[in-house]
């Protein structure tokens, strides 16, 4: 309620001055006629009706969400349309009044009236729509500052658990004993698993400082966590990979895809007699970058099996959401043929990351 009444508060102010100052300037030549008062009056309630539809079209549309470029397109479209209704709506109202401003304006064709009308009227609604602009641009900038410090609150309180969110604990010591192992067998093989652990690992204890990394970075710390768990599952664990070369370096949430991964794995390929498949996905569809895993197994409690008590899966919500508003999607579903799907979407425009 409080931004409805300041907004129309403005209107009654705004188009209220409009009368008055018209009124001012009459008076002041001496050419006061009460026909000329009353179309005034008429044609500037013609003028705040037709403002509050256009702010209803911008609302529509969502002009204001769309980037700088289109925004100032639509808002030149709006104003030229609705300064072309104002400008029939002010001939209209002087014709059923019986207002003639002038015997010069008298001569002149009705389509002439309307486009001197809609000129004078342009003039009013570029002046109402640059108020309009700016005042929701200020907004905007105070919301985003507000959005940093919330994230950089939540991210804080949430630290902890965030970084035991990355790394599941039996991995580790699954892999130091699938390492351990490899030392006499295969010791070329268990110097490699351990850059492979070490690889992991940094990136868990440096994610939190970062907002994105490229999608690349990611997925090779995601290769470095199938090839770990590949030496426990052996020929059990199946990885598709089917990553668009475009898509590599676009900026991602770091070990976002890789809790993906790690659940697929603990919650439905381990529990699988004859093991399972990780599918792993990237893609661009229109303005979006389509991340998806697909492992086999079946989902549990509606999703709420992430990680233990569902904190992975609201963890990766929370992240998407501090990090682009409503522009990233996270679904989980089960699929046919005992296999569970779950897809990340985010931005193509980096703009939109809360910074």
């Amino acid at each position: 309620m409080k931004n409805i009444t300041k907004y129309w508060l403005c209107q009654i102010v705004g188009w209220g001055s409009n009368i008055a100052i018209s009124l001012f300037f009459v008076l002041t030549l001496g050419r006061y006629k009460w026909v000329y008062v009353f179309s005034l009056i008429l044609t500037c309630l013609a003028g705040l009706l037709l403002t509050h539809l256009m702010r209803f079209h911008i609302h529509k549309l969502k002009v204001m969400s769309m980037r700088i470029k289109r925004q100032i397109v639509h808002f030149i479209v709006l104003t030229i349309f609705y300064a072309l209704l104002f400008g029939v709506a002010s001939e209209l109202i002087d014709f059923a009044v019986g207002y003639v401003p002038s015997e010069k304006m008298a001569s002149y064709g009705r389509g002439v009236r309307i486009l001197l009308s809609t000129f004078n009227g342009l003039w009013v609604l570029v002046i109402w729509n640059f108020i309009y602009f700016l005042y929701h641009y200020v907004e905007a900038n105070r919301q985003q500052e507000l959005n940093n410090l919330k994230l950089e609150a939540t991210v804080k309180s949430l630290e902890l658990k965030t970084i035991k969110s990355h790394i599941n604990p039996h991995f580790i010591f699954n892999a130091l004993n699938s390492i351990r192992a490899l030392v006499d067998e295969n010791p070329e093989r268990a110097r490699r698993a351990i850059t492979e652990l070490s690889n992991i690992l940094r990136s868990s204890m440096s994610a939190d400082k970062l907002e994105t990394v490229p999608l690349s970075q990611e997925l090779n710390i995601v290769s470095d966590y199938l090839q770990l768990e590949q030496m426990r599952f052996e020929e059990r664990l199946l990885v598709e990979m089917d990553i668009e070369e475009n898509t590599l370096q676009h900026p991602f949430p770091p070990m976002m895809l890789q809790t993906l991964v790690e659940n697929g794995i603990k919650h439905g390929i381990s529990k699988q007699m004859k093991g399972g498949v990780i599918k792993i996905q990237s893609k661009y569809i229109g303005d979006k970058l389509k991340l998806t895993v697909t492992n086999t197994g079946k989902l549990q409690h509606n999703g709420a099996t992430m990680q233990e008590g569902g904190f992975g899966l609201k963890s990766t919500n929370d992240r998407l959401n501090l990090l682009y508003n409503d522009a990233a999607k996270f679904e989980i579903r089960a699929l046919e043929n005992n296999e569970v799907e779950s897809t990340i979407t985010v931005p193509i425009d980096s703009s939109v990351i809360n910074r």
